[in-house]
């Protein structure tokens, strides 16, 4: 009995040994090469780099204080990756009713429209907190304020948007959308 239940372990052993080895390192070094290799923007977190610093991530939405800018969508995790998460709030929750009333009514109040206007994605989260788009609608309700405060014409920044409107992908999925991080950059460089 000593004899198979030491045969026993170390094929238990041998095996966990192989498993760990194959699954834990080979297929990860496999997987990790040809990301690098396929998709190296994809791999490294598709990072934007300004004069060789690094100012954000086509990826991951970043809140935007000064109003000059575009807003993105609200964010349940405060736009932290390390804590991607939507609110978990139902329908039901009053307080999930509480804060899309006064997301609206700031809204209506900074872009000067109705709040029936107001698209949704500018008045919920989404479900990673860290949606790094918005809709078109959403950027073209936010032109004539980012206009004025830049002192620039509202064509030029109607232009920026179609110009940063990326289209559903394969032209079925999803929807038309624009991407704030990589627009708010755009708009800084106008006049440089």
């Amino acid at each position: 009995m000593d004899s198979s239940w030491a045969d026993l372990t170390r094929a238990s052993v041998g095996l966990s040994i192989v498993a760990l080895t194959l699954c834990g390192y080979v297929y990860s070094s496999v997987a990790t090469g040809l990301g690098q290799v396929i998709f190296p923007d994809q791999a490294n977190g598709s990072l934007i780099l300004e004069n060789d610093r690094v100012v954000g991530s086509r990826l991951v939405a970043q809140p935007f204080i000064q109003t000059q800018y575009f807003q993105p969508r609200p964010s349940a995790a405060h736009y932290d990756p390390m804590a991607m998460a939507g609110s978990n709030m139902a329908v039901t929750n009053p307080a999930l009713h509480q804060a899309i009333d006064t997301r609206l009514n700031k809204i209506a109040v900074q872009e000067q429209i109705e709040k029936s206007k107001i698209p949704a994605d500018l008045v919920t989260a989404s479900g990673s907190g860290i949606d790094p788009e918005i809709s078109v609608q959403s950027a073209f309700i936010q032109v004539k304020r980012v206009a004025q405060l830049r002192q620039i014409s509202e064509q030029e920044v109607t232009k920026l948007v179609q110009q940063y409107t990326v289209q559903p992908t394969f032209g079925i999925l999803g929807e038309a959308r624009v991407n704030v991080l990589e627009l708010n950059l755009a708009l800084d460089h106008i006049g440089k």
